[in-house]
């Protein structure tokens, strides 16, 4: 048999054809598989990272003046977290005093500017210089009072007359009255860091420091007379006197003990001291002592002035004492609602 050879460019083109054929699938599976090695060690394909950018939103504080409602300044650059008194240190750098004020910035923003109304108040001065100055002004005020000066009364007279023993008595529970306050103020009262003006301390001071003036004038004079029933009547105001200032110490020792407690939601109990037991009927019975030792000391020494002085007391007590026992019934529906604020079963 004879066969036909081809020829060498045929069979040269032949062999290029077959030769590409077959070294196609074999690199398409390298590269395949190459791509495959590269996944696997890449781990899992993850979207590039979003970049954020952080935009913090400041406030400006525009302060007018409460009354002419004219712009003062702008404070500008303020912080959502700052509170009034950030912005009251910035203003007071250039414009006034100290005032401090813990409410936080961002929960008055109804928009990005908010508008504050200054109202000058004056000089202000601490609540503790407040106190000591109106509680130490009636004990030195009285016992000038009680020396019988010269210049308050008649030389001659005072040295005729003998002094009552309830003259004696009612100046020792006038100074212990006020040395108690003193002591607390001191060491007991836990009192707020802030400020208030200082016209407000010289109405307290006239107040207290007048009544005392007065007071002490009655008692003290050379021609006082000592109560209707005598020495009973005394004794036995006195011996009140005694235990209402005692409870009102007492209590205030409790209230600075439950206010250490850190429980805000708790509120004032009787405890194994029988002079907290008056917490059982009313919500402020310091309030009650305190009116209770200046009724006392009304019927110890029987002077229009005390009285006066107790029924203004026990008003402005009355006042606080509903606010507060109010206050407390808000907190809690199960406040007990047997208790009353201020006088057991009354008030």
């Amino acid at each position: 048999m004879f066969r036909r050879h081809k020829p060498a460019s045929e069979h040269k083109r032949n062999h290029g054809i077959h030769g590409s054929a077959l070294s196609m699938p074999h690199n398409d599976i390298r590269t395949f598989f190459n791509l495959s090695q590269l996944v696997l060690s890449a781990g899992h394909l993850r979207p590039p990272p979003l970049l954020r950018h952080s935009k913090i939103t400041y406030f400006e504080v525009e302060i007018l003046d409460a009354q002419s409602k004219k712009q003062i300044c702008v404070v500008d650059k303020i912080p959502p977290s700052s509170t009034l008194l950030d912005v009251k240190h910035k203003f007071h750098k250039v414009y006034g005093p100290y005032l401090k004020d813990s409410a936080n910035i961002k929960s008055l923003a109804a928009s990005s500017i908010i508008t504050l109304y200054f109202t000058d108040m004056g000089q202000q001065v601490t609540w503790t210089t407040v106190f000591l100055t109106e509680y130490t002004g009636p004990l030195l005020i009285y016992l000038l009072f009680y020396l019988r000066f010269s210049s308050i009364y008649d030389a001659k007279e005072s040295a005729r007359s003998l002094r009552h023993p309830v003259v004696h008595l009612a100046c020792i529970c006038h100074c212990l009255h006020y040395i108690r306050h003193l002591l607390e103020t001191l060491f007991v009262h836990k009192i707020s860091e802030g400020h208030t003006p200082l016209k407000n301390m010289i109405k307290g001071c006239t107040f207290y420091w007048g009544f005392t003036s007065w007071i002490a004038y009655y008692i003290n004079h050379p021609q006082y007379t000592p109560p209707s029933f005598g020495n009973k009547q005394v004794s036995f105001a006195a011996l009140v006197f005694l235990v209402c200032e005692a409870g009102n110490h007492f209590i205030n020792v409790a209230l600075v003990h439950q206010n250490q407690s850190g429980n805000k939601t708790s509120f004032p109990s009787p405890s194994i001291n029988p002079f907290t037991w008056l917490f059982t009927l009313v919500s402020c019975p310091n309030y009650t002592y305190e009116v209770g030792s200046w009724m006392s000391f009304t019927v110890m020494t029987q002077t229009l002035p005390v009285g006066v002085f107790a029924l203004l007391m026990a008003i402005q007590m009355a006042q606080w004492a509903r606010k507060k026992h109010q206050l407390y019934l808000k907190r809690c529906t199960m406040y007990s609602w047997r208790k009353t604020a201020l006088i057991p079963f009354v008030l």
